[in-house]
């Protein structure tokens, strides 16, 4: 029996017992990533565009201290308005489950709840990386190893968050083996921001054909996550200028006040959306629930190709 068996909700076990597409979301960006009620309409949308794409949302949380998969709409709307929910990456969840405490799960920990459970696919807004000034900090999240471990998954991301060093994030996921691949673009996109101008070596244009990609990397065994990487819609995207001066202005705040660890990412976000006049924020929203859509259309192409197919499965 599996570890997560009475940790899953019902439509999402009995989806995953018929191979039907389930698509896993995290809580951090309910919890920590946008305010209210900002964050609840998100999440609502997020689940909506997958259901809406013919695929089964499973979003993922540590609720006192029991691992949920797949969350009602009060359990987010108390996600979304809780002041003492912990932000739990995978290193975080033994000793928060232990302690019976409540948690908003990172990419690192969604993914591994998800891949542990059986779920394949699963949509964020961005990776954490390498940041800035790594060399004498040592501040490299943990979503890259997991991602590294994360053998035959498919994660959908606007690329890694524009605070970080976006060359040496790349840079750390190649060397981790990890395939980056660009949905309908060449370059690395950074979160909020379309575009960084490096270049990706592999690229794909429809989910038909991002899910075959997955299909053979499953069915090779080879090892790391897949990344998919969409860029944030045209329409959402932040003028760049303004979006670089923000950008600047909120990693000169952190270094004057110390901030740094799992506070350091949430702090700068923050600080963007005061310095975009709440732009920031708006293409954060979008980036999220287009991220959403595009893996649950991706998902389903996987069940209907490769219906007995491998799925993604704990390391």
């Amino acid at each position: 029996m599996n570890a997560f068996t009475e940790a899953i909700a019902l439509d999402i076990a009995h989806a995953l017992q018929r191979g039907q597409p389930v698509v896993a979301l995290e809580s951090t960006l309910i919890a920590h990533g946008l305010p209210w009620p900002t964050n609840l309409e998100t999440a609502r949308r997020s689940e909506q565009a997958v259901r809406e794409a013919g695929a089964v949302p499973a979003t993922i949380a540590v609720l006192n201290g029991r691992v949920r998969i797949g969350l009602s709409d009060t359990e987010l709307t108390h996600l979304a308005q809780a002041n003492d929910v912990l932000k739990a990456g995978r290193r975080d969840l033994s000793p928060v489950l232990a302690r019976g405490q409540s948690a908003a799960t990172t990419v690192s920990a969604t993914l591994w709840i998800a891949r542990s459970a059986g779920i394949g696919v699963f949509a964020t807004g961005g990776l954490g990386g390498v940041h800035r000034n790594a060399a004498e900090s040592f501040d490299v999240s943990m979503d890259l190893d997991e991602l590294a471990r994360a053998d035959g998954s498919l994660v959908v991301c606007s690329g890694a968050k524009t605070v970080l060093d976006l060359p040496a994030t790349l840079e750390a996921l190649e060397t981790r083996g990890v395939p980056i691949i660009g949905y309908q673009t060449d370059a690395l996109p950074a979160f909020t921001s379309r575009t960084t101008g490096l270049p990706l070596e592999h690229r794909v244009n429809d989910p038909v054909e991002a899910a075959r990609l997955v299909a053979v990397h499953r069915q090779f065994g080879l090892p790391c996550a897949v990344v998919l990487t969409q860029q944030v819609p045209e329409s959402e995207a932040p003028d760049e200028a303004l979006m670089n001066a923000a950008l600047d202005d909120a990693l000169n705040q952190a270094d004057r006040l110390g901030i740094s660890g799992k506070r350091l990412t949430p702090f700068l976000l923050a600080r963007i959306h005061e310095g975009t006049g709440g732009m920031s924020q708006s293409a954060n929203a979008a980036l999220i629930v287009a991220n959403a859509s595009l893996a649950a259309r991706v998902a389903v192409e996987l069940a209907r190709i490769a219906p007995n197919g491998p799925e993604a499965g704990a390391g």
